[in-house]
């Protein structure tokens, strides 16, 4: 019980930090939210976005057999009806009849064999039914049954669709893949753990098409591969787990699943589904829209529709796990001998939202001012930098190791030559999880920062 006590604080604390922030708000706060939506604010957004540059780096730019692509969020719904998404995509749901709460069957606690409602304790729940957790919409001017298609509750179907022009126009050989990161919507029943469980999310998915007798070989190679990813963003490896999936609970199209799961304070939950889909999607669309999805190999001169490897991550899970992973509260003394709690986020310095802080010591010295204005212009079009020159020094730092910031730069009297030559010219360079300070020299600024950043 003392632990999970000390777990629960632990969220509520970084939930409170996430607002305080400017990470994540809640969706439409001001007329009461929307459940399982949420906003990012200036520092979140940066998160996302150099967690996505850097995936999309890495699968993508760093490799030349991979592709990408932008599906739209909308499309045909013979899509889903050929995917199996309109007829199975859904979840048992059922409601207590004691306090009207409505779950997931599969979620709920039991006692002495019975399913027990997560909010009061009854027993007295109605019997498990299927709830399609698609967003049902509609396209034109008439909201008949012939103008009904879906927000899209995957990625991944976009690009099966497109994968014979994308092989034509890439001029692609097998094995080769292509990625895609983009919206997805699922109707959840009830969404949970911050941003874990949301009805809006992003994802990033790489479809890697290949031969049949290469499907069990890649399954591993692209599970390391993003085991190495998650420790090239901060994510510690004795935070991750990987589980493998029983044969008997894979979906119905996969040979092969992987889960990798991260310790997240509210219990170990899912971050990244590798899995073996084999040849299920493209001969569901094949055969749905009679056009061919076959892959020619030059080599043996045979037809066959190709196999395929996903890794398919959440894009908003893994900026939990890494704020999750990056939190931490420590008591520091102070040169007068008091102690306070410092707060700060240990983020990687590649996925930190702002990477350098610069702070004259004075904001009304214009000499301070106008050197530390000439280093932001300096390292802008590097990198993510904030200026501060409001409040203490030591304020303006614990501000910065609230947002993460891994390093900081402070001119000083130092810096303009006013306590003689020894230091002059040079700047206090403070770094994040130590709180070391070093003097290097102006020069030397941009060089320092970018071999420690990227």
């Amino acid at each position: 019980m003392a632990q999970d006590k000390s777990a629960f604080e632990r969220m509520e604390k970084i939930v409170s930090l996430c607002k305080r922030r400017g990470f994540i708000f809640q969706s439409s706060e001001i007329y009461g939210g929307l459940n399982g939506c949420w906003d990012y604010g200036p520092l979140g957004t940066e998160l996302k976005r150099n967690l996505k540059d850097f995936w999309w780096r890495r699968m993508v730019r760093e490799r030349d057999d991979v592709v990408g692509m932008d599906g739209s969020i909308l499309m045909n719904r013979q899509v889903w009806v050929a995917s199996g998404h309109e007829a199975t995509f859904t979840d048992p749901m059922v409601d207590c009849r004691n306090c009207r709460s409505r779950f997931r069957a599969d979620q709920l606690p039991e006692k002495n064999g019975r399913k027990q409602c997560m909010v009061c304790g009854s027993d007295d729940l109605t019997e498990p039914r299927a709830f399609n957790l698609m967003f049902k919409t509609y396209v034109g001017a008439t909201e008949d049954e012939s103008a009904v298609t879906y927000l899209r509750p995957e990625t991944a179907q976009a690009i099966f669709v497109q994968f014979k022009n994308i092989l034509e126009v890439s001029r692609k050989k097998l094995p080769f893949g292509i990625a895609q990161v983009g919206k997805a919507f699922r109707n959840e029943i009830n969404p949970r753990n911050f941003t874990f469980r949301s009805r809006e999310f992003e994802q990033m998915e790489l479809e890697y098409f290949c031969r049949p007798d290469q499907g069990f070989e890649l399954l591993e190679y692209w599970l390391k591969e993003r085991l190495r990813f998650y420790s090239d963003i901060g994510i510690s490896s004795d935070l991750l787990h990987v589980h493998k999936i029983p044969p008997e609970e894979c979906a119905h199209y996969s040979k092969g699943t992987y889960d990798i799961e991260f310790q997240f304070p509210f219990g170990v939950q899912e971050l990244e589904g590798v899995a073996y889909r084999t040849d299920y999607d493209l001969t569901q669309h094949q055969k749905a829209s009679g056009k061919p999805l076959e892959y020619f190999d030059e080599e043996t001169k045979q037809h066959f529709i190709p196999h395929v490897v996903e890794p398919s991550a959440g894009v908003d899970r893994t900026v939990l796990a890494l704020l999750c992973a990056a939190f931490d509260e420590e008591h520091v003394t102070d040169e007068k001998g008091k102690t306070e709690t410092r707060t700060v986020l240990r983020f990687h310095p590649r996925i930190a939202p702002i990477k350098c802080g610069v702070f004259p010591l004075l904001k009304n010295n214009e000499r301070l001012v106008g050197q530390a204005r000439e280093i932001v212009d300096l390292l802008r079009p590097l990198m993510m930098v904030f200026y501060d020159e409001s409040g203490a020094i030591g304020r303006r730092y614990r501000r910065q190791d609230e947002a993460g910031t891994p390093f900081g730069v402070t001119v000083d009297f130092d810096t303009i030559g006013e306590n003689g030559p020894v230091n002059d010219g040079t700047v206090t360079m403070r770094e994040r999880d130590s709180m070391k300070q070093e003097r290097i020299a102006l020069a030397e600024i941009k060089s320092f920062l970018l071999e420690r950043i990227f």
